[in-house]
């Protein structure tokens, strides 16, 4: 909603003035929620028909992977993925029905679960990993020039660290 189509919508007394869109801000934002959908969408799509997996759990397994141990506390992963506990938990009961994961007690905390990949996840990793690559290359990193890369991946840690009340914004 820009200022004009803005200005006919009933104020509401009990909260803030709203700052409104300017009309170039209200592209810039379509852009970024139409290109981030396609692109997400594409990726999907590409991880589903070559290995079977969903982003998601193609993310599970890349943290998993670059852990000691190839284990983290569902905690960390939850963290780190800015996925809900409810979310994460969904998705580790499936790769786990499929072989991939384990759950286990946290031995330093009972209360914490640790997941592990299998064998048969970092096999299923390793042979997913190169057409993903290729996907994100062709539909992101090889559209943009380097300093549109390095623009946007700056941009979005700037709205990461903003979300997650981080100090780098």
């Amino acid at each position: 909603m820009t200022q004009q189509t803005a200005a006919t919508a009933a104020p509401h007394d009990d909260q803030p003035e709203v700052r409104w869109l300017s009309a170039e801000q209200q592209a810039q934002w379509r852009a970024f929620r139409d290109g981030n959908a396609l692109l997400n969408d594409a990726l999907a799509r590409q991880l589903d028909a070559d290995s079977g997996l969903s982003l998601g759990e193609y993310e599970v397994l890349v943290r998993l992977s670059e852990a000691p141990g190839r284990t983290l506390r569902m905690s960390e992963i939850a963290d780190g993925l800015a996925h809900s506990r409810s979310r994460l938990t969904h998705t580790i009961r499936r790769m786990e029905a499929a072989g991939l994961v384990e759950r286990t007690a946290c031995r330093e905390d009972a209360r914490g679960v640790n997941a592990t990949m299998t064998e048969a996840g970092w096999e299923r990793l390793v042979a997913a990993a190169p057409g993903h690559v290729r996907a994100v290359r062709e539909h992101l990193v090889d559209v943009l020039t380097p300093g549109q890369l390095e623009a946007l991946g700056a941009a979005m840690q700037a709205v990461t660290d903003a979300l997650r009340g981080g100090s780098n914004a």
